[in-house]
């Protein structure tokens, strides 16, 4: 009888985990704040990390994914010597993928604007490897992944915020299950056979890690965001330097630092 009730009990797990193609999943990321050339009296006081909880939901080639202002921090600000120090990023910024689709379209907020971005999901060259690890009762699989971008830094030269391009390679640390086979997760989604529970960016820079799975989600919910000007990507990052080098022209020196999440 125990031979017969095994199979049986491992079919309907399997059939169980096949079938969670839907839910939600609480998210907590720790973020690192890069080095900035300013009066090292000043960086002493500054915080070293921010720590804000994200809900991610997902169901029907769909997901979305926004901050959790009730448990996140609400305040972006850090003021000391004269000096105020902003966040970017903030409770309206949402991020929707349709994975059917190849879209992805996120609410960004910008010195009080709010720009609603469309592009398509880029694809990283993932490495998938055979060690894996168990979080929050799922077998996790390691995949591992080189981000090729631009990285913007500001330095203080005679009084004045100037900002320098510069090219920016990090090392991505993913950790998926197949046990829940959705490609959503909290960054670079639409890539990887399976929900991301855990993610490393940059060496520590940015941590992502599950904390809560639900298969309960309201899937209405999963829609695009459509509170802001639309705009390409491409046209946003236009648009966000020239901004943010014209708020820099017109604050008085030392005034105001920006700093992007």
């Amino acid at each position: 009888m125990k031979k017969i009730l095994l199979p049986l009990a491992l079919a309907c797990t399997l059939i169980g985990q096949a079938q969670m193609k839907e839910g939600r999943v609480v998210y907590e990321r720790t973020f690192r704040f890069p080095a900035i050339n300013i009066d090292p009296a000043i960086a002493a006081q500054m915080p070293k990390t921010r720590t804000d909880q994200y809900e991610l939901l997902f169901g029907n080639g769909q997901s979305l994914l926004q901050i959790l202002p009730s448990l996140g921090s609400d305040d972006n600000t850090f003021s000391t010597g004269g000096m105020v120090i902003r966040f970017a990023g903030g409770t309206n910024d949402i991020s929707y993928h349709n994975f059917e689709k190849g879209i992805r379209i996120d609410q960004q907020e910008v010195l009080d604007r709010s720009f609603v971005v469309s592009d398509s999901i880029k694809t990283l060259n993932w490495k998938l490897s055979e060690e894996t690890k168990t979080i929050l009762n799922h077998t996790a699989h390691k995949a591992t992944a080189a981000r090729i971008s631009t990285r913007s830094r500001m330095t203080m030269e005679n009084g004045e915020m100037k900002r320098q391009e510069f090219p920016d390679t990090a090392q991505v640390v993913a950790w998926y299950t197949t046990e829940i086979p959705v490609p959503a997760g909290p960054d670079f989604q639409g890539q990887l056979p399976g929900l991301v529970l855990e993610m490393d960016v940059d060496k520590g820079q940015t941590i992502w890690r599950a904390t809560e799975i639900s298969p309960k989600v309201n899937a209405s919910k999963i829609k695009e965001p459509k509170d802001g000007k639309k705009i390409t990507a491409e046209e946003f990052k236009k648009e966000r330097v020239r901004m943010m080098d014209e708020m820099r022209k017109n604050m008085p020196a030392g005034s105001s630092i920006r700093i992007q999440q």
